[in-house]
């Protein structure tokens, strides 16, 4: 039963951090640590190179190239690749080591000299890492973490001119059909909406563009795909996973040799939710 709101109640009473501690309190999945993603760090690079969310995002950052740009959560290059070569600089920050090894390896093999590498996490303090102020600060899908207020504030404090932040809207990325099917409830947990009320208390009034994915997911096998969607699942039991095959093949709309096409019941979207350092409160939004 839901508690009565005081009559007297505006928006300015809302605690919009506690709200988001309380939701994630909530949630029925788990934050994966520096170890699991150092694990995922290969096949993660794999999957998400040049994908359509990759496109979606950069045609949307206003790149020069001048211009320097810090990359919070970078993951294995998904961003700092392709954007090395428009901009002067990128610095990669992750608390992932194998991501950052994957990164590198990339960089390496492609030639770009212009990324600067750090292993680093949301809490750790930024002015001892060497992470300096820069033009663009982003933050692509790397906003699991245990304080949002101070993670949105350190990431506005480093940007010159720009914060992009691209947050999730639930249910993404998680298929709640999948947990269905396993026999887990789902619960989101929070999403965009409580980034965004949080930076309305801070002041900055930001502008959101929705970046909608296509439904359908290729793989290059079976394994893969139940690989792929066992990542949202922890410690799966061989029931859950018989399970979650057979919710899999429940959803292949196609298939040619080993590779498998997977529609999901909801489309991907994240919320790109930016603003312009000089304009908190007076955006100019628009579709570059």
């Amino acid at each position: 039963m839901s508690m009565p709101i005081p009559p007297e109640t505006t928006l300015a009473d809302i605690d919009w951090n506690l709200l988001w501690h309380n939701a994630r309190k909530q949630k029925s999945w788990s934050s994966k640590g520096a170890a699991d993603w150092d694990r995922k760090a290969v096949s993660f690079a794999t999957r998400n190179a040049g994908t359509s969310y990759v496109s979606l995002l950069l045609e949307r950052l206003p790149l020069g190239p001048d211009c320097t740009i810090l990359d919070m959560g970078a993951g294995p290059g998904t961003l700092a690749i392709p954007l090395a070569g428009r901009v002067r600089s990128v610095t990669a920050v992750d608390y992932s080591a194998g991501m950052l090894e994957v990164l590198t390896r990339q960089a390496q093999a492609k030639n770009i000299q212009n990324i600067r590498t750090i292993q680093g996490a949301w809490e750790d303090d930024w002015q001892q890492l060497g992470i300096e102020k820069h033009d663009i600060a982003i933050a692509s899908r790397s906003l699991a973490v245990g304080n949002l207020s101070l993670a949105l504030q350190k990431l506005n404090d480093h940007a010159g001119e720009y914060v992009f932040i691209a947050d999730r809207i639930s249910p993404t990325p998680f298929d709640p059909a999948a947990f269905a099917a396993i026999g887990r409830e789902f619960q989101s947990g929070p999403d965009y909406i409580y980034t965004v009320n949080i930076l309305y208390t801070m002041g900055i009034h930001p502008c959101i563009d929705i970046l909608k994915l296509d439904r359908d997911s290729v793989f290059t096998g079976r394994e893969e795909a139940l690989q792929a969607y066992g990542w949202m699942f922890k410690d799966l039991s061989a029931k859950e996973e018989d399970a979650l095959r057979r919710y899999l093949e429940s959803r292949i709309i196609s298939s040619e040799g080993s590779q498998i096409t997977i529609r999901r019941e909801h489309p991907p979207q994240w919320a790109l939710i930016w603003w312009k350092k000089d304009r908190p409160l007076e955006q100019e939004c628009y579709k570059k």
